[in-house]
């Protein structure tokens, strides 16, 4: 069955073509296995709600007639603006408009949260730009704007709020820096959600060719039911693709966790429970509620452009296992600084088992991809990122991240980096283990190496232990502190091109600027760490507890390093480059949507060439002892490039199989379908 929606049709209808549905909604109350919804050109005010799940064989699809033509928005246009002063106006809304959630009641907070500054769940947008909330009227007369905000003109549009309780109105004011508010097009932020099932399980749908923006979404931590404009809510198999998805205050896409009552914000209620703590009781309870590989997961993100959210372009937390992100563009997260906390990047997930994240382009976040907790199967390949950190030396706000293109957090992987382009002053943070770092361009440091784990609580160190997994399953196979190690970095180009701008810290640190292998020089070979369990010198268990607790080995080979980026210990000698004098340098630019990279790297790779790397090259993570494989369980031959270009036996260190002078084509501008 076809159903048409118009939002310009003369009246409501029956979804037929003569006489179409005027909204969207309406289509998904009644939609099931195999339908397909035809949404025309329009902009369509409301929370769509599939009520019923396709099939694997028979999805209901709901497709935009138009690349997105039809615009689904969590905002209501406002009108009526009287001026106070200056540039700053003021509107008055009756609260009847809301329902049970008034977004301007609502403040973000919950586990996670840093900001000691309140800011609420609604936003006032202006010419579809999001506005940014004062904490006073005083400070939104002023206009001054944010000094740490990464965009110091569109900070300085400014919105405020109160409540009138004898009148129940909310009144906003804000500061449109000169422009009419009745001569434009301005908008609040209304729905929470703008694409979501209010039930678990509504398995199968594909959602194509829409703009899904301004939403009032509430803040996404990962033991709490996970909000977001679109996402499946906790069901498998949903397709997201070509679409435009802007203008969340907190989460853009959720691929996240179901509400759990008696887990859900535990430590922001309660207290009582450590928050990692809490995050354990998160996965165990998952197992008892029917977190399996047949029931969650395996959903696709594709071609999808996800920009300015402030706290995530994409998040999740368990429901996201088996799924693909490709081939999207996901740019300015959390880049106002209005938010704070430990949920923030271009794509944060927790448990991305069997995870791929690939050919995407990610810059100007917070951080590119957060993969936290149980990234085991995880694979970030092929992945343009750059300009993932505060530009000019800006300051951290109160209660943010700091900045990286990729952190990996207290996983016991395997988890691969493989063939990406990664040109942020910090390239890989990794307060974890069982890493495979594979033929990658890099121009940023290491960091939280051996760190960022473990706390020291009353005199007495406090290991943060994480699960590991059944191989390619959901099922929790153990638990373990993380030992720091088992790392493998192999054939990638490493280029001190970005100014050390803190010299005083060390690679335990977060956004440690000094390129190269060096800090892995902590760690032992496998000789040396193998030899440590000598049963016959230490012929009783509690004589190799020394070794159970110690670091594990590290494997680093056939890289090329240039600009006096450090090179490990590890290093076999006759088998990588480094070269101080060689100038070398990487040039990113962007040209009409699409962008380039230029370098003469390959030029000075001389007549260096390495073998191809492969599954049984890298062996198994130690503690889940599983293989960096595909995640059917096939090996893996890495003799594909950052374009998808063939390598030869004898190749080059980096993600290029052959690299000239001229510039490249490295990302397309996105041609919607």
């Amino acid at each position: 069955m076809i159903y048409y929606v118009d939002s310009a049709a003369f009246r409501d209808g029956d979804g037929s073509e003569k006489r179409p549905f005027k909204h969207i909604n309406d289509a998904a109350k009644i939609a099931v296995a195999g339908d397909e919804v035809i949404v025309k050109p329009g902009v369509y005010r409301e929370h769509v709600i599939p009520v019923n799940a396709g099939t694997k064989e028979s999805p209901i699809v709901y497709r935009s007639l138009e690349p997105l033509g039809a615009v689904i928005t969590g905002a209501e246009l406002v009108s009526g603006w009287k001026k106070v002063k200056g540039n700053t106006w003021t509107v008055r809304v009756s609260n009847t408009m809301f329902g049970a959630y008034n977004p301007y009641v609502e403040r973000v907070y919950g586990d996670w949260y840093f900001s000691p500054i309140i800011r609420h769940t609604g936003s006032v947008f202006v010419n579809d730009n999001m506005m940014y909330e004062a904490s006073s009227l005083e400070e939104c007369q002023k206009g001054k704007g944010d000094p740490l905000a990464w965009d110091q003109e569109a900070c300085k549009y400014l919105w405020y709020t109160e409540q009138d309780e004898k009148t129940n109105e909310t009144v906003l004011y804000a500061n449109f820096q000169g422009l009419d508010p009745n001569k434009e097009k301005v908008e609040i932020s209304v729905r929470r959600n703008v694409f979501m099932p209010t039930k678990n399980h509504v398995n199968y749908i594909t959602v194509s060719g829409f703009n899904i923006n301004k939403a009032a979404t509430t803040w996404a931590p990962p033991a709490a039911y996970q909000d977001g404009m679109i996402g499946p809510h906790w069901s498998m198999g949903w397709i997201i693709e070509d679409c435009e998805v802007y203008g969340s205050r907190c989460c853009g896409i959720s691929l996240g966790k179901y509400l759990d009552p008696e887990n859900d914000m535990y430590f922001t209620k309660n207290h009582v429970k450590s928050p990692t703590q809490m995050e354990r009781d998160a996965v165990c309870r998952g197992q008892y509620h029917g977190w399996l590989k047949e029931k969650v997961g395996h959903h696709i993100i594709r071609r999808c452009h996800v920009h300015h959210c402030e706290q995530t372009g994409i998040v999740g937390r368990m429901g996201g296992v088996f799924s693909t992100i490709e081939d999207c563009e996901i740019h300015d997260i959390c880049t106002s600084q209005q938010l704070g906390g430990a949920e923030t990047a271009g794509i944060k997930l927790h448990a991305a088992i069997d995870v791929t994240i690939r050919r995407n382009h990610i810059h100007h976040c917070i951080e590119g991809v957060w993969l936290d907790w149980e990234a085991q199967g995880a694979r970030i390949s092929q992945n343009l990122m750059h300009d993932n950190y505060r530009h000019g030396g800006l300051k951290q706000a109160q209660g943010a991240m700091f900045s990286t293109d990729i952190f990996i957090e207290v996983g016991h992987g395997p988890t691969l980096i493989d063939n990406n382009i990664l040109l942020s002053p910090t390239a890989v943070t990794i307060p974890s283990e069982g890493i495979a770092v594979i033929h990658n361009l890099i121009l940023g440091g290491f960091a939280l190496v051996n760190s960022g784990v473990d706390s020291v609580v009353n005199g007495q160190r406090e290991p943060r232990y994480t699960p590991y997994h059944i191989r390619h399953r959901t099922e929790v196979a153990g638990f373990m502190t993380i030992l720091h190690g088992d790392d493998r970095i192999y054939n990638n180009v490493f280029i001190q091109q970005h100014p050390i701008t803190d010299k005083k810290k060390t690679p335990a640190d977060s956004e440690y600027e000094v390129v190269g292998t060096k800090p892995f020089d902590i760690f032992p070979s496998y000789e040396e760490w193998i030899s440590q369990f000598d049963f016959t010198k230490n012929p009783d268990m509690g004589g190799l507890a020394e070794a159970h607790f110690g670091h594990l080995p590290v494997w680093i080979e056939g890289n090329a390093y240039f600009g006096g980026a450090t090179v490990s210990k590890h290093e076999k000698k006759k088998n990588h480059l480094e070269d101080k004098k060689a100038k070398v340098t990487v040039e990113i630019k962007e040209k009409d949507g699409d962008w380039y990279l230029k370098t003469n790297y390959g030029k000075a790779l001389g007549d260096l060439l390495d073998g191809i790397i492969t599954t049984d090259t890298l062996g198994k993570a130690f503690e889940p002892e599983q293989r960096f494989e595909n995640t059917d369980g096939t090996p893996i031959t890495f003799d594909r490039d950052f374009l998808g270009n063939h390598r030869s036996s004898d190749t080059i260190p980096g993600p290029l199989s052959s690299v000239g002078s001229k510039e490249f084509l490295v990302f397309k501008k996105l041609e919607l379908r």
